[in-house]
């Protein structure tokens, strides 16, 4: 199985518990009989017992985390009822109070609420770091009480990139990556030696916008201590959500492929454009981590930015004018969807924060789906056009 390739991974992993069905089999079932006494207490005290109880594990969920290890190239994977269910359990699961979390500062904002609030209350302190400069984590680990190092790369909304092999090479503290906008197609943290991959499986890995997933990826022991407060923790997957899920990795690769290819023409077009003052996509050569990207990553990703000069009422218009593009918030899906960064998934930043950023006014994200991309730009065009 190693010496396959991601794309055929996603074809044969996760089918232990199908038996000789080739679509993923369902287990809706919460809970199971055991035989007697004794095997009840086995299954009870067991890690990750199958066939006990749903939030232990359960077949179709378990089938959905076997794939994903396959995948990321993992020994285990977890997974979890959202990517947040995913992140903040990771987090609670290995720190505490008195502990140190060193985390970049262009972060998911709900990631960055969290590390704010909660962790903070808790008594778990955290130190924001520019991702994108060399050595910043490194110089920011406090050798005996940073339990945890958080990366997100490529970074909601901005697309900046964080390097890997870096991060890989720290000593110490547990190192994460949030690789939600690349998806195991895209990169593999875990080979440049990152502790753990995590995705909010909603996205690209899904695909259909009919999901609500989080999963982390890594080695077997790590995964099966934060197993041990993930059932405490109680972000239990649903079956329905992991079967969906199963099939979305199925056609990861030519969903992915297709995404990819259409991001990059659409960029490199949108370049062009005297409307647009910056576009941000690590597959142009214009980014300033090109070179990183090409190192990195196996593919660009499937979104991409870019502000308009006009600020937020040309954003306004642009957005009341598109037809094929969706409004909404996601990204991964098979339509082509447009947001704005600044009123939706950065909301809740303040001014300085966004600053900080560059969640500027005139910042639009899109997660390019998988219309034909000639289409995506001739609506596009006509709606930058006013």
């Amino acid at each position: 199985m190693s010496e396959q390739s991601p794309t055929t991974r996603a074809i044969t992993g996760g089918r232990a518990h199908s038996g000789r069905s080739l679509a993923p089999a369902l287990w809706a079932s919460t809970v199971w009989e055991s035989t007697d006494m004794v095997d009840a207490r086995k299954r009870a005290t067991g890690v990750r017992s199958g066939e006990f109880y749903s939030r232990y594990s359960n077949p179709t969920v378990r089938s959905f985390e076997q794939a994903m290890a396959d995948l990321e190239g993992a020994e285990d994977s977890l997974a979890f009822a959202s990517g947040m269910g995913a992140l903040t359990t990771v987090i609670l699961a290995l720190c505490g109070q008195g502990d140190h979390i060193v985390a970049q500062r262009n972060l998911y904002s709900a990631t960055l609420a969290f590390l704010q609030g909660p962790c903070r209350r808790f008594g778990i302190d955290v130190t924001f770091v520019d991702g994108t400069e060399p050595g910043a984590f490194r110089a920011a680990v406090q050798p005996g009480r940073t339990m945890l190092v958080l990366a997100e790369t490529p970074s909601n909304p901005r697309l900046a990139l964080v390097d890997l092999d870096e991060i890989g090479s720290l000593g110490g503290p547990i190192t994460v990556v949030d690789s939600t906008f690349a998806t195991p197609l895209g990169q593999q943290p875990l080979r440049h030696g990152v502790h753990l991959s995590l995705h909010s499986a909603t996205k690209g890995i899904a695909g259909h916008n009919d999901a609500t997933l989080g999963v982390v990826s890594g080695e077997k022991d790590l995964i099966d201590a934060i197993w041990g407060y993930s059932v405490l923790h109680g972000a239990t997957p649903s079956p329905f959500d992991a079967l969906n899920a199963l099939r979305g990795i199925r056609t990861l690769s030519v969903r992915t492929a297709h995404q990819n290819a259409s991001a990059q023409f659409l960029c490199e077009q949108l370049e062009q454009h005297p409307a647009v003052s910056a576009v941000h996509y690590p597959g142009l050569a214009s980014h300033p981590q090109h070179e990183l990207a090409r190192r990195q990553m196996q593919r660009f990703g499937t979104v991409f930015a870019f502000e308009l000069a006009g600020g937020v009422e040309a954003v306004r218009g642009f957005l009341d004018r598109v037809e094929l593009l969706h409004v909404a918030t996601s990204l991964g899906g098979p339509e082509t969807l447009v947001c704005h960064p600044c009123t939706t998934t950065h909301a809740s930043l303040t001014d300085a924060e966004a600053a900080e950023q560059g969640v500027t006014p005139g910042l639009m994200r899109v997660s390019v789906g998988l219309e034909d991309p000639a289409d995506l730009l001739a609506d596009i065009n006509t709606a930058l056009a006013g």
